[in-house]
């Protein structure tokens, strides 16, 4: 019975969200309590009534809004914060001794809550933005601003962009995490379909193929058959690197073909892609692919174009060096450049004959390979010896050149 891997997302910031909510319920009672007890210094205590009440419904009603970043909207956290300004601005008019004597504001310390919901929803920028305009505001409200001022003022300020940094290096943690839990669920998982294949269909090809061979006649094609179909399953369960859209049967060939999906050009414009999802497809039972076992990340139309070069060497394999030859891809990840090499056991080709060739008006390795690698700044170089086959090295830088420097080297 197959197994199927479930990969658990940790939410690191979910933690803080609740103590946000808590913070905002325990500093809106606090708020009440410190005017309880002062409320002989209000000349004007029914503004302080009013928005004491108002905070109490506010902070109880939006703790839904407070439980996740989801229902932390933009619109909410601009209401929210303009509930705490309008507190901060509204104590010299409930306490006419507010600015002389340094009593607290009608909120207290209820804006800082505010300040930390901008944080974790918005990271460090959000948390500077709310804390500077809680700043401004406690400036106005003293009047002038004074030491213990500006140590809550600054208080507030640090610590909210402190934990709004916090909060992205979480975040961009967990995705990390999250991927590599992902790409450690599914090697598992072809690591045990490989074992399954192996034991089974891959056993019974490789039997069809020596039984056919020692048989020979129409079981001896059968034989060839089953041996090509073991190399591409082999491939494609050592690679898993291809998306296999639908497998259907080819009538002229009588042998199994495979559908493989190839990224859209229009779906990958502007961003990058692993030049080994591109060259897999072309493995099969002559041509053998060799990769550095990891991702070889190129921008899309560098990959694109480095894989038509490598189809277009390979086109000449298949067109000058015979059926029964066979080629190699060697994939090489050097950082700043990507290499790949393309070789055969052909007859090789013979002196002067690419230039023949050229002036004869057939342009397949001027156009198809050099050209193709001279536009995006690398250089294809053709090595072959008669009789001992070809090398086509194609090297491709990470950062496009500008065509006069790869052209002066």
């Amino acid at each position: 019975m197959a197994r199927r891997e479930r990969v658990v997302r940790m939410s690191v910031e979910q933690p803080l969200w609740r103590a946000v909510t808590a913070y905002r319920v325990g500093t809106m009672v606090y708020a009440v309590l410190v005017f309880v007890f002062g409320r002989e210094r209000y000349e004007r205590p029914w503004i302080a009534v009013a928005f004491l009440a108002a905070l109490g419904v506010w902070t109880l009603v939006t703790l839904p809004k407070v439980a996740n970043a989801a229902g932390c909207t933009k619109r909410f956290l601009v209401a929210d914060l303009a509930v705490a300004l309008t507190g901060i601005l509204l104590t010299p008019l409930a306490d006419l001794d507010a600015r002389s004597t340094d009593h607290p504001t009608l909120p207290t310390i209820w804006t800082a809550g505010t300040a930390l919901a901008w944080a974790l929803r918005g990271g460090w920028r959000w948390a500077g933005f709310a804390s500077s305009l809680v700043a401004v505001a406690n400036i106005i409200e003293r009047g002038s601003p004074s030491r213990d001022t500006l140590h809550n003022v600054l208080l507030v300020w640090v610590a909210s962009i402190a934990i709004g940094y916090v909060v992205e290096v979480a975040r961009a943690s967990e995705r990390t995490l999250a991927r590599a839990l992902e790409i450690e669920a599914a090697t598992r998982e072809r690591e045990r379909l490989a074992r399954d294949i192996h034991d089974s269909v891959l056993q019974v090809l490789a039997m069809v193929q020596r039984r056919g061979t020692a048989l020979g006649g129409e079981a001896a094609e059968l034989g060839r058959m089953a041996g090509e179909q073991e190399v591409a399953l082999r491939t494609l369960v050592a690679g898993g690197l291809t998306r296999t859209s639908h497998v259907s049967e080819d009538e002229s060939e009588g042998a199994v073909v495979r559908i493989v999906e190839v990224p859209d050009a229009e779906e990958t414009e502007g961003a990058e892609l692993d030049l080994r999802t591109l060259l897999a497809p072309r493995a099969g039972a002559r041509v053998t692919l060799a990769d550095p076992g990891a991702p070889v990340v190129l921008p899309a139309p560098a990959a694109r174009e480095l894989a038509a070069a490598v189809g277009a060497a390979l086109d000449n394999v298949r067109a000058h060096a015979g059926d029964g030859a066979r080629a190699w891809i060697l994939v090489e990840d050097w950082g700043d450049e990507v290499i790949v090499t393309v070789r055969d056991d052909g007859p090789g080709i013979p002196d002067g004959r690419l230039a023949q060739a050229e002036g004869e008006g057939r342009m397949g390795v001027a156009l198809s390979i050099r050209g193709r690698l001279r536009d995006l700044g690398g250089t294809a170089e053709l090595i072959s010896i008669p009789g001992q086959g070809t090398e086509v090295e194609l090297k491709v830088p990470r950062a496009p050149r500008e065509r006069g420097k790869a052209g002066a080297k």
